[in-house]
């Protein structure tokens, strides 16, 4: 009888188990806005009023280093496939159908989680599309990659908030809500069809606050002093943006508010990012040729915020860096999918790395640098790609020309350190962005190392890659010499002109040598 009792409290209890183990994914991504329109990411800012979004980052845990693309699709592209630009072929905003676009046999995160997570995904996407262009036999690719429902645009913008066509599982109609508040509706809506018995994955693309800047709807944000008309838009852009942005924290305090009431919140780990940084004519204190649409840090540099039962010590910043491809792994560890990189076939290579060691609290880095890049059909100056590590970012423009900043001193990036003498600290940060970068692309050249004096040419190595020694061939006499690793720390000293390299792990080196005049000499080397 006992055994009896134990078996039917067991049958009973079991689906309650894993319904309370089951953790729902809800994306949630605005358009165009970069850190510093948020206070819980630079406190001092001209920030908006986003209370909501504040306590998201207060539960949770704010990514501060974190990047994405220069512009919107191919951001998007990372995040759904878990791959580079380079890689889907996603390089620049789809602005038609002549426009390269995301092949749909890609293995999307949605696909991931509906055919092969441990528990079924229910999912949907809802708001801003944008990985294909608005013609008629692309309509259905959202439910074709993975979607049960999709309900939104296809564009880069909609030229009106209150009036626009809405896609709705393929097909067109006209939406009249305010587009914010259209968004968070058509979720809401879906939320209530869907089974309580399976976990649920939503992607969340508001158009907002992307341009045409506009003046929403009184009852969702402050509209003191604003006329709305387009003379005082126009003259107060930034103002409207805000206004924007608090509109959008509004509608998304009320999806709070339903989840919490339907007993979803505390199930669901919800991750909120913007897709690039601010537009020029909304910039923060930053040259209007470092934003949006470049591969400058002000330009793809974005908040991300992770919150929700899987982050263990909520309230706290991650410095670590970050790419958004990141979060298609996060994503499927999220839904309990460790092996989700066995779904996905072996010719299509991977750059996401899963975020779960910073969101549990752990001590595991997992980036020592991060990439992005933009290219596009016609020949674009801005195009380029670019890499950083935690103190220095390298851009390549495909034009030929690169330019390398201490980011941590120089965040506007205004001085170029390969137009002048560079320490032996920024050589060795260079070098080893750059092999980084050629490595990853397959392709590339590092510009010649910089000395710190020009007039010292009468040094040379040999052999150079060496093995268990290297000798300095020298004209002048050295009075030092000092081997350097790609992270700027010595790792062997000396006198005599044969050095001793047996023990030296193999890899890329600078070795500076120090004459007795003084002067100083730099020379990149490698162990082999």
């Amino acid at each position: 009888m006992h055994i009896f009792r134990f078996l039917l409290c067991s049958f009973f209890l079991f689906p309650f188990q894993q319904l309370k183990a089951q953790q729902n994914v809800l994306l949630i991504i605005a358009d165009d806005v970069g850190p510093d329109y948020f206070g819980s990411f630079v406190p001092n800012g001209d920030t908006a009023i986003m209370p909501h979004i504040r306590s998201l980052a207060d539960r949770g845990i704010r990514f501060t280093q974190a990047w994405a693309s220069p512009v919107c699709s191919p951001t998007r592209a990372g995040i759904f496939t878990g791959r580079y630009p380079f890689r889907t072929g996603v390089g620049q905003v789809i602005t038609n159908n002549m426009s390269p676009q995301l092949d749909t046999a890609e293995v999307s995160i949605a696909r991931l989680l509906k055919s092969y997570a441990p528990l079924t995904y229910q999912t949907a996407c809802v708001g801003k599309w944008h990985l294909h262009a608005n013609v008629p036999a692309k309509r259905l690719n959202p439910n074709r990659m993975g979607y049960d429902y999709y309900s939104g645009n296809f564009n880069g913008a909609i030229s009106d908030y209150f009036s626009y066509p809405i896609i709705v599982n393929g097909i067109v109609d006209t939406a009249n809500e305010y587009a914010t508040t259209q968004t968070i509706n058509d979720a809401i809506s879906w939320l209530d069809t869907i089974s309580n018995t399976k976990p649920f994955f939503l992607w969340l693309g508001f158009n907002a606050p992307h341009s045409p800047y506009h003046l929403p709807p009184a009852d969702l944000c402050d509209t003191t002093g604003l006329t709305g008309t387009a003379a005082h838009i126009n003259n107060n852009k930034s103002k409207y943006f805000k206004a924007a942005l608090q509109a959008l924290d509004s509608e998304i305090g009320r999806l709070f508010a339903y989840l919490e009431t339907n007993g979803m919140l505390d199930s669901t780990n919800i991750i909120f990012i913007g897709d690039n940084g601010n537009a020029s004519e909304v910039a923060q204190n930053i040259s209007p040729t470092r934003c949006k649409g470049t591969i400058y840090q002000y330009g793809v540099q974005v908040p991300v915020i992770v919150s929700g039962p899987a982050v263990v010590n909520p309230n706290r910043n991650c410095t670590e860096l970050i790419n958004t491809p990141d979060l298609f792994a996060t994503m499927a560890e999220l839904a309990g999918m460790s092996n989700w990189s066995s779904f996905i076939p072996t010719s299509n290579k991977l750059d996401s790395r899963s975020l779960l060691p910073y969101i549990k609290n752990q001590n595991q880095p997992i980036r020592t640098w991060i990439f992005t890049e933009q290219f596009q059909d016609t020949t674009n100056a801005k195009d380029g790609k670019t890499i950083r590590d935690s103190e220095y970012q390298l851009l390549r423009f495909d034009n030929g020309n690169e330019e390398f900043y201490h980011v941590l001193s120089d965040p506007q990036q205004m001085t170029n350190l390969l137009t002048g003498s560079m320490s032996v600290t920024d050589i060795s940060h260079y070098h080893s962005l750059c092999d980084t970068l050629n490595t990853l692309l397959g392709s590339g050249s590092c510009s010649p190392v910089q000395t710190l004096d020009w007039s010292v040419n009468s040094l040379t190595l040999f052999p150079n890659p060496f093995n268990e020694s290297v000798c300095i061939q020298s004209s002048k006499s050295i009075k030092q010499w000092t081997i350097i690793d790609m992270q700027g720390r010595p790792v062997l000293e000396g006198k005599k002109n044969e050095i001793e390299t047996e023990h030296l792990p193999k890899g890329i080196y600078l070795l500076q040598v120090i004459l007795t005049d003084g002067r100083i000499q730099i020379l990149k080397c490698t162990k082999e």
